[in-house]
């Protein structure tokens, strides 16, 4: 099971954060702050799972004592692109390798629905930011991840804002910015 999805810039702060599971806004705000911390300051070339910190491992979930060990959130998955950190905190029965790859389908939809997204989209545009996510979880499962669906899903709902912040910025977008195609750069 997804217990949260975050998307973090460069500099820590939140642009997009969905939690799952129930937890006290107390510890969802220690643990955005020691996740980004966690994972911005991981060498370039390490792998992209860890174990989830202590933190939200053992205290804030809804779970009970009689819970199953595999229920309690215990993985993060990354992806760093460009000036985004996009996060997935998960169970241990979530693949990380099929983790990745959702991640992927997620930044390969907001490129699509913006034509070349940047940081301006995600934060004038949070609308289609959560549109596209609720298009592929929904109450912490993984409902749809082929491009083509959740693109037209989104769509179809007239979620895909006008853009006016896009409009002649000249290739600014994340994917300019490195050089290459967003959603082709591989990241950490």
């Amino acid at each position: 099971m997804i217990n949260a999805v975050l998307v973090f810039n460069n500099a820590g702060q939140p642009r997009l954060t969905k939690f799952y599971t129930q937890l006290e806004t107390s510890v969802q705000q220690r643990l955005i702050s020691e996740i980004f911390t966690l994972v911005s300051n991981r060498p370039s070339g390490s792998c992209n799972f860890l174990p989830l910190p202590p933190l939200l491992a053992s205290s804030g979930t809804s779970h009970t004592s009689s819970s199953e060990h595999n229920d309690t959130p215990s993985l993060v998955t990354y992806r760093h692109y460009a000036t985004l950190y996009f996060i997935i905190i998960s169970t241990s029965t979530e693949s990380p390798l099929a983790l990745i790859d959702l991640i992927q389908v997620y930044v390969e939809a907001l490129d699509r629905l913006f034509e070349n997204v940047c940081e301006l989209d995600l934060i004038f545009n949070f609308e289609t930011l959560h549109t596209t996510l609720s298009e592929m979880i929904v109450g912490g499962v993984v409902i749809e991840t082929q491009l083509e669906k959740v693109v037209e899903g989104v769509k179809a709902q007239g979620k895909v804002a006008k853009r006016p912040v896009n409009e002649g910025r000249g290739g600014g977008g994340l994917g300019m910015s490195m050089g290459g195609n967003f959603v082709g750069w591989a990241g950490r």
